[in-house]
C-alpha cells in the first residue's frame, strides 16, 4: 500500500502531514491523543459549563498558575507523542509516529500553508514550464545539513533516484509524478533517470511525462544527504540504509540527539537550519504512556492533544495557564459500502442508507457539538470544499421510498426482501466512542426502514483485514489529514486498481474516472475548483461512501510557549522553527 494509510502521497514526502492511524474515531493531530476524563456514555453538549471558545488559539488566562516544573524550563519544549517505531527516515517508515519524529529532522523544498497551498522552504522559488511538465527548483544559497555539509541539487537528485530504485520498499510512490525515464531506471534499462537534470549546485530541473497537480509537492519533498545516505548506494541494493534509520541526518530545524524507547525522543536545535537556529535549544517528544491532562498539570509536558468534548475543554480552561487550540481537521470519517454486494450495486439503495441514518445525532452525541456532518470527501478547511451538493438530511420516509423503488419490499417479519434475499447487512468498526454511539442509533434507524443491521466492534487491524478481503457489507474508517483534494477521492478511481487503505470493493463510475483525471490535469486552482465541484455532485448522486463528519481537533500548550500554531495540515511541525519560551 503506497502510503495510502494517509491517502496523501505528496504530503508524506513533506513529512509535515503526520500520520496517527486510520480508524472510526477520525484522524488525530501530530501527537498522541488522550482523553482527560474518559466517559463510557454519550452525553449531550454541555456548553453551559464551557466559557466561549473559538476556532484558533484561545490564550491562557493566568500564567501564574503554571506548574513549577514547566515554569523553570527556559530552553526546552516537550510535546506528547505515541511511541514511534524507530525508523527515522521520511521515506522508509511504516509507523506514522516515526513520521512525526522525522518531520523535525528533515526539511522539504516545498511546504504547504494553512490552506494546503504550496509555499517555499529549501527551494526559494520554482518555475513550471508552459506545458506544465518541467519543474525547475531554485535552492536557497548556502544550504547545509545539520552536520554542516552542503545541501545541493545533487542531494535532491540522489533522493529522487533512491525512490525509483527497484528495491525501494518504502511507502512513497514517486511514480505519481511520472518523471521521464523513471520506470526505465527502476527496470534496470537505464543507469540514470533521464528527466532529472542538475543544472548547477542550486538548480535542478525535473521533466515529467504527464501533468499532475500533485507533482510540485511530491517532487519538492524532503532531502536526503547523498554524502551520508548515498556513500554505499548501488542501484538495486538499499539494504544498507536500514543501519542509518536510527541515526538520521537532515536539514530540518532540529537534529536528532537520542531515542529512549518508551520514554522520549530528544533533539537539539540545528545551528545550520536555513531560516536560522531555533531559539529553543532542546525539543523532546515524550512517548511515555499516561494521562495527557496529568502530564500538563504536573508540568512534565508543554503540549498535547485531547479528545474534543465539553468536559475536556472545561478542564483545560480551569487550568488557566494553557493556550487552547481548536480547529477543524482536514480529515473526514466515513462508512464504506462493499460495492461487490448485489444490494449496493443500486445507487438508490446506497442513497437510502444515507437518508436513513441520523448522522447529525451520531456526531452530536459523540463529539458534543464539535463536529459537523460531511457530504463531500474534503474538509471545510480546503480550498476545494463546497456545500453545493445534496445535504442528505435525515429523512427515513425518503429512504423507504428509494428502497421501495429499488424493489426491496417489507417481508412478514418486517425485514425487506428482494428475489428471496433479506436486506441484512454486517457492519464492522473499531472500538471507540464513535462506534459505541453509532451502532445503537444505526440499528434503530435501519430497523425503521426494514433493514437488519448487524454490528461488530474489533481492533483496527481486524477491520482492515476483513475489508481487504471483502468480508463485510459496511465498515467505518477515517482518512488522516489530507492536503490535496485528490487525496480524499482517488480511492474511487477504477483506473488505479485497488487504491485506498481499504479500497472500494468494486465502485465504478466512468464520469467519476473522467473528473478524477481532469482534477489532476491542470495546476490552475480555479479550474480545479470547478472540476471538483462537478465531481462532488456526481459522488453525491452515486455515493461510494456514507460520508460521516469533519471533527474538531483540540490541543493545549503551555502559555509561555509562543509561536506554536498547530494547523489542519501540518500539526505542530511547521511551527517548530519559530517557537519561543517567554
Amino acid at each position: 500500500m503506497k502510503k495510502r494509510l494517509s491517502q496523501i502521497i505528496s504530503t508524506l514526502l513533506l513529512g509535515t502531514l503526520l500520520v496517527t492511524g486510520c480508524s472510526s474515531e477520525g484522524s488525530a493531530p501530530a501527537t498522541s491523543t488522550q482523553t482527560a476524563t474518559p466517559s463510557t456514555e454519550a452525553s449531550a453538549p454541555a456548553a453551559s459549563k464551557v466559557q466561549d471558545i473559538k476556532d484558533g488559539i484561545n490564550l491562557a488566562t493566568d500564567l501564574s498558575k503554571l506548574p513549577e516544573a514547566a515554569a523553570k524550563r527556559t530552553d526546552t519544549f516537550i510535546a506528547g507523542l505515541t511511541e514511534p517505531g524507530g525508523v527515522f527516515n521520511p521515506f522508509f517508515y511504516h509507523n506514522g509516529y516515526d513520521g512525526n519524529v522525522s518531520a523535525a529532522i528533515f526539511e522539504s523544498l516545498v511546504d504547504v500553508d494553512a490552506t494546503g497551498k504550496p509555499v517555499p522552504k529549501l527551494a526559494e522559488k520554482w518555475d513550471v514550464s508552459p506545458d506544465q511538465l518541467t519543474y525547475t527548483f531554485h535552492l536557497r544559497p548556502n544550504l547545509k545539513f545539520s552536520d554542516g555539509s552542503p545541501l545541493t541539487a545533487e542531494d535532491v537528485a540522489f533522493t529522487l533516484t533512491v525512490l525509483h530504485d527497484k528495491t525501494y520498499d518504502g511507502e512513497t510512490d514517486i511514480f505519481v509524478a511520472s518523471i521521464k525515464g523513471g520506470r526505465e531506471y527502476k527496470e534496470g534499462k537505464a543507469n540514470t533517470i533521464e528527466g532529472i537534470k542538475v543544472i548547477d549546485p542550486q538548480t535542478i530541473q525535473i521533466t515529467t511525462e504527464k501533468v499532475n497537480a500533485k507533482s510540485l509537492v511530491l517532487l519538492g519533498g524532503q532531502v536526503l544527504s547523498k554524502a551520508y545516505y548515498g556513500k554505499e548506494y548501488k542501484p538495486g541494493d538499499l539494504e544498507y540504509l536500514r543501519t542509518l534509520h536510527g541515526k538520521p541526518l537532515g536539514a530540518g530545524p532540529y537534529k536528532f540527539e537520542a531515542y529512549i524507547p518508551g520514554q522520549e525522543v530528544r533533539y537539539l536545535a540545528n545551528e545550520h537550519y536555513y531560516a536560522g537556529k531555533p531559539q529553543v535549544e532542546h525539543f523532546i517528544y515524550k512517548t511515555t504512556e499516561g494521562d495527557a491532562l496529568q502530564f500538563i498539570q504536573t508540568g512534565e509536558m508543554d503540549y498535547n492533544s485531547f479528545t474534543v468534548n465539553s468536559d475536556n475543554i472545561e478542564q483545560l480552561q480551569q487550568l488557566g495557564y494553557v493556550n487552547i487550540n481548536l480547529y477543524t481537521s482536514s480529515a473526514y470519517s466515513y462508512i464504506k459500502f462493499n460495492h461487490s454486494k448485489p444490494f449496493f450495486k443500486d445507487k438508490r439503495v446506497r442513497q437510502a442508507f444515507i437518508y436513513g441514518l441520523d448522522r447529525q445525532k451520531i456526531l452530536d452525541l459523540t463529539y458534543q457539538g464539535y463536529a459537523q456532518v460531511a457530504n463531500v470527501p474534503i474538509s471545510p478547511v480546503s480550498w476545494a470544499y463546497t456545500e453545493d451538493v445534496n445535504p442528505y438530511a435525515y429523512n427515513p420516509e425518503k429512504a423507504k421510498q428509494l428502497l421501495d423503488e429499488a424493489g426491496w419490499k417489507p417481508g412478514a417479519d418486517g425485514i425487506r426482501e428482494k428475489d428471496g434475499q433479506k436486506l441484512i447487512v454486517h457492519y464492522y468498526t473499531t472500538k471507540g466512542k464513535l462506534g459505541e454511539v453509532l451502532i445503537p442509533i444505526a440499528k434503530e434507524n435501519y430497523k425503521e426502514l426494514g433493514i437488519q443491521f448487524e454490528a461488530e466492534m474489533m481492533d483496527y487491524n481486524a477491520v482492515l483485514a476483513r475489508t481487504e478481503k471483502g468480508d463485510h457489507d459496511l465498515a467505518s474508517f477515517s482518512t488522516t489529514m489530507l492536503i490535496d483534494p485528490d487525496d480524499g477521492v482517488e480511492a474511487f478511481s477504477t483506473k488505479k486498481g485497488k487504491s485506498g487503505f481499504t479500497g472500494t470493493n468494486g465502485y465504478s463510475n466512468a464520469k467519476v474516472d473522467e473528473l478524477l483525471e481532469a482534477g489532476l490535469s491542470t495546476l490552475d486552482i480555479e479550474k480545479r475548483k470547478a472540476i471538483y465541484k462537478d465531481l462532488y455532485k456526481e459522488l453525491s448522486d452515486d455515493p461510494p461512501y456514507i460520508f460521516l463528519g469533519y471533527r474538531k481537533i483540540l490541543s493545549a500548550h503551555n502559555g509561555k510557549i509562543k509561536g506554536l500554531e498547530p494547523n489542519p495540515f501540518t500539526g505542530i511541525s511547521t511551527s517548530l522553527p519559530g517557537i519561543k519560551i517567554e
